[in-house]
């Protein structure tokens, strides 16, 4: 059964949650098997996956066709689509996306940044809304660490403050110093879920490919749970070495006793 919005709130403060980022169907069957008890269908698929140098390139179609894939991977799991650059730029844009994200299957959709009116108008119409403010990759004109200054530090903890008030049930905080995403997490009755904002948050959100060692690059603040990229190429070259020699597909047809 899928956890609700509401259940997550409740979570806070009594379970840590893990969240991770899923954009294909095998992916999202294996992370559901595993019991992630939600999946955040991000726009970084447009980096990680789709080979862009930003995420500002990912379209409301391409949230649509990876959201629906998730779906189908992980049909008793909590998802979260996200709104893609300038998809929520106004209220009314904004509703059209979402309601396009929750018919390809999520259950909730996660925007960047205070956008206190767009929030109330999803929420009015019952659609559930995961805020995300810090780093907001669609926006920013740097990856650097955000909240270092007196000044920084403040506008995110209004900024965090007004997404929670205007109906959010969910905050993402990244890549901010590990005590103000503490402060953050105290302050707020929702659950805060931090990508490098250290250990105090309500729960955690690593990039699927990070977690997998997929790529040949990621950030700092992301672990490798294994290192993907080396078996796949490991995989493409023994297979090209058997090729090759002719090895395969024989030592399928020896196997199997096929292709006779």
């Amino acid at each position: 059964m899928r956890i609700t919005a509401q259940t997550f709130v409740q979570m806070k403060g009594k379970k840590p949650i893990a969240m991770l980022t899923a954009y294909t169907c095998p992916v999202a069957r294996s992370l559901e098997q595993a019991g992630i008890p939600i999946l955040l269908v991000g726009d970084t698929v447009g980096m990680v996956e789709m080979g862009f140098d930003s995420t500002r390139h990912v379209t409301i179609e391409h949230m649509e066709y990876h959201v629906g894939a998730v779906r189908r991977g992980a049909p008793n799991t909590h998802v979260i689509g996200d709104l893609p650059y300038m998809t929520d730029s106004h209220p009314e844009i904004a509703l059209a996306s979402a309601r396009r994200l929750m018919a390809a299957g999520a259950d909730s959709v996660k925007l960047e940044g205070p956008k206190l009116d767009v929030i109330a108008e999803l929420t009015r119409h019952d659609i559930p809304v995961v805020g995300h403010t810090g780093l907001t990759p669609q926006t920013a004109k740097s990856f650097a660490r955000v909240g270092r200054t007196d000044a920084e530090a403040q506008r995110i903890k209004d900024e965090a403050l007004a997404i929670q008030n205007a109906g959010a049930f969910m905050l993402v905080l990244e890549h901010i110093p590990y005590d103000l995403a503490r402060q953050i997490t105290a302050m707020l009755n929702i659950p805060v879920i931090g990508i490098g904002a250290g250990p105090d948050c309500d729960g955690q959100v690593l990039v699927i490919n990070d977690a997998l060692g997929l790529g040949d690059y990621w950030p700092p603040f992301s672990k490798q749970y294994a290192h993907v990229t080396k078996t796949v190429h490991e995989v493409a070259r023994d297979f090209s070495r058997e090729v090759e020699s002719r090895e395969f597909p024989n030592n399928i047809i020896q196997l199997t006793g096929s292709g006779r």
